[in-house]
């Protein structure tokens, strides 16, 4: 156990625990997508308050699994990866599945494939040089909601086409100006500024 001060002041404890409440929950939005697929899938209709809930609860415990981890004082090594490769994983395999049907663009499948590649080279090579794991941005955050914002809008209101293209396009500008803050810290990580 250690304590670490991150790159804009604030401390928090780390530990090195595994099995955690808040990793269980990073774990679990991962696993929601299957059913959100094969639900909608097999009948989309009939399902569609089903699919709502599990897309809800995707939504929810992206902000839970931190808040969990805060209030039971368990943020740990592991916890600092699951949560934004929970958030990953479940976004690829979502937006792929839209794609595959014709519902979002490729171009903006591949754009957010490749940020997402960059950052996670970015924190790979920060846990070589440094040891330990960065936590994740909060416009970081911001990007992945305005993202799923976008995703609902496509795959609930598919007549709201004026809606999708605004929330495209906002999620595009969201997406790179945090990609920025991403390249901007992991470059101060690897010169020296301190982190949790």
């Amino acid at each position: 156990m250690r304590e670490a001060a991150n790159i804009d002041g604030k401390k928090v404890l780390v530990k090195d625990h595994i099995f955690t409440w808040s990793n269980l929950i990073s774990f679990s939005r991962v696993l929601v997508v299957i059913p959100i697929i094969y639900l909608h899938m097999e009948d989309y209709e009939r399902y569609r308050n089903i699919i709502i809930a599990l897309v809800a609860y995707g939504g929810i415990s992206d902000y839970l699994d931190g808040l969990v981890a805060r209030w039971r004082n368990e943020i740990s090594e592991l916890g600092k990866i699951l949560d934004p490769v929970a958030d990953k994983l479940m976004a690829f395999f979502l937006f792929l599945y839209t794609v595959i049907i014709g519902w979002i663009p490729l171009w903006y499948f591949v754009i957010g494939v490749i940020r997402d590649l960059l950052i996670m080279a970015g924190s790979a090579q920060i846990q070589r040089r440094r040891g330990k794991v960065a936590m994740s941005i909060m416009s970081g955050k911001i990007s992945v909601n305005v993202m799923a914002i976008y995703w609902i809008s496509v795959f609930f209101f598919r007549d709201a086409t004026a809606v999708h293209t605004f929330l495209l396009y906002t999620s595009v500008a969201v997406m790179v100006y945090s990609f920025m803050e991403y390249a901007i810290r992991h470059k101060r990580i690897i010169e020296g500024a301190d982190f949790n």
